[in-house]
């Protein structure tokens, strides 16, 4: 049985140039690690294609709709779960998340609008995270400066966004993996004294398991907004059947300690450009259950056809709950501002 290498985009974010040099949004949202783009088909003939690598930038490449179908779903995912519980009341706020999400030129038009207004580099949390009581006063607010799809595009010195600002309980970073947690290999594994971590606890280097991660490009924006707006910021990572959640303040602290080292990693991005970057990979040992998944997604065969007429398939993630945990809905009641 002959084997064929494929390539779909399933992963993390990368820096994308445009051809002034300055970052693009759009490639920066759907750039992923080489770690998570290769996979393996048995069973089939070869194929001359077997190692060829559309580009979504001109080809819109069924790569490129199945990232971006599996970003869309995973930060809806946490959303519906928050609003659903009732208790608490989340809206989509960084640059991604208020992007559309039912039509793939208009998310790219979206991007390079934010480019176009010199707000392409912008780094806000994806998520802010209300009491269910201010929900009113927040939609107000919200209508007030445009709707959703404006707050990238409104400066955060506002007096508007200030008072929106002034009622979230925390801010969210979403990141999300396409693997099953309970079924990846080292989940369950105890952390042991590892050398390599000067005798800390830890596991193998590679090691598969859930982690929460966190991009060492984003610690500095992300810790200047936190320090500016006095909001907790968490990290929130989402599986396909699990979400964990760890603060960033957490997480600070545990690579100080050097608990957690970075990783270098090669990222891919849409135009083909290639770079390595660090990333942090916080075992799920340290962060806290966030919640469950009470069903998964329908995984729906879609397809879009191009101005010339060609058919790109892929896959569209739809539906799926996730039950959130007392354990992460606690972090969010015991919040406070920062000093």
């Amino acid at each position: 049985m002959a084997q064929i290498t494929a390539r779909c985009m399933l992963g993390t974010v990368h820096l994308g140039a445009n051809l002034h040099g300055r970052i693009n949004a759009f490639e920066k949202f759907l750039s992923v690690s080489s770690e998570d783009i290769s996979f393996e088909l048995s069973a089939f003939p070869p194929c001359p294609w077997a190692e060829f690598l559309l580009n979504p930038r001109r080809l819109r490449g069924s790569d490129f709709l199945m990232r971006w179908s599996q970003g869309v779903w995973s930060e809806n995912r946490l959303v519906d779960a928050i609003n659903k519980h009732g208790e608490f009341f989340a809206l989509p706020y960084g640059p991604s998340g208020v992007a559309p999400e039912d039509d793939v030129r208009e998310f790219e038009l979206y991007f390079e609008r934010l480019d176009a207004a010199g707000l392409g580099g912008m780094k806000r949390p994806d998520l802010l995270v209300f009491r269910a009581g201010d929900r009113s006063a927040v939609l107000e607010l919200v209508r007030a400066l445009g709707g959703e799809k404006e707050l990238p595009f409104t400066s955060e010195d506002h007096k508007s966004m200030q008072d929106l600002l002034k009622m979230a309980r925390i801010a969210v970073e979403c990141e999300n993996s396409l693997w099953v947690a309970e079924k990846m290999p080292a989940y369950g594994q105890k952390l042991r004294p590892m050398a390599r971590l000067g005798g800390k606890n830890g596991l193998t280097k590679g090691a598969v398991l859930p982690t929460v991660i966190i991009k060492q490009e984003d610690r500095g924006p992300l810790a200047r907004w936190q320090q500016r707006h006095k909001i907790p910021i968490h990290i929130w990572h989402v599986f396909f059947d699990r979400a964990y959640g760890i603060s960033f303040e957490e997480a600070e602290r545990l690579f100080k300690q050097g608990l957690i080292q970075p990783t270098i990693q090669t990222f891919q991005a849409p135009s083909g450009a290639s770079s390595q970057k660090a990333i942090y990979k916080i075992y799920y040992h340290y962060a806290y259950e966030l919640g469950k998944a009470k069903s998964s997604p329908n995984l729906i065969a879609s397809y879009i056809e191009d101005k010339n007429g060609h058919i790109l398939p892929y896959v569209k993630f739809d539906g799926g709950d996730l039950a959130l945990y007392n354990t992460g809905l606690e972090q969010i009641r015991v919040a406070r501002r920062l000093s």
